[in-house]
């Protein structure tokens, strides 16, 4: 992904999408499920309707919530019994954490990346970062991606395209 210099946003609607685009195709190409490509890396959301906009914009492998009725400390020590420290295909992060972009997702994003690494669990927290630079002007949320998913697929399409025979 392109380097941006201080923290200024991109402006133009196509290039914020682009970003995103970039962005959410590596993460859908990592969550992919082994036999078809990837490397089977699960995604953290806090929600079913996040779950729901990330299947529409293709992501086919494992999708884990945090919202389960679960104490935090019982969900971290799943998610490293579940998935370990390191993604065993690619040796990168063990999961990617993607809260939403307001007050309550940024509470859930620091503590819960706390709670992972002080565990020894190698996170994403990329994707989310650019998600909050690219997209902030279309809402604070990733359910909040779904009304966009036709825009967003063009650009994840072209930099993850899908086999019609994936999935």
């Amino acid at each position: 992904m392109r380097k941006r210099t201080g923290n200024a946003s991109p402006t133009s609607k196509e290039t914020r999408f682009e970003i995103a685009g970039r962005a959410l195709a590596a993460a859908r190409s990592r969550n992919r499920k082994v036999e078809s490509g990837g490397s089977g890396c699960p995604i953290l959301v806090e929600g079913r309707k996040d779950i729901e906009a990330l299947r529409q914009l293709g992501f086919s492998g494992p999708i884990e919530l945090v919202n389960r009725g679960w104490d935090r400390s019982r969900l971290v020590a799943y998610l490293f019994e579940t998935y370990g420290s390191r993604n065993p295909v690619d040796g990168a992060s063990a999961l990617i954490l993607l809260m939403d972009w307001d007050r309550t997702g940024g509470r859930l994003q620091n503590e819960l990346g706390s709670r992972l690494k002080s565990m020894d669990i190698k996170i994403d927290e990329e994707t989310r970062m650019y998600l909050i630079r690219s997209l902030k002007q279309e809402g604070k949320t990733i359910e909040g991606l779904a009304p966009h998913a036709s825009e967003l697929l063009c650009f994840i399409d072209e930099f993850d395209p899908l086999d019609d025979d994936s999935d």
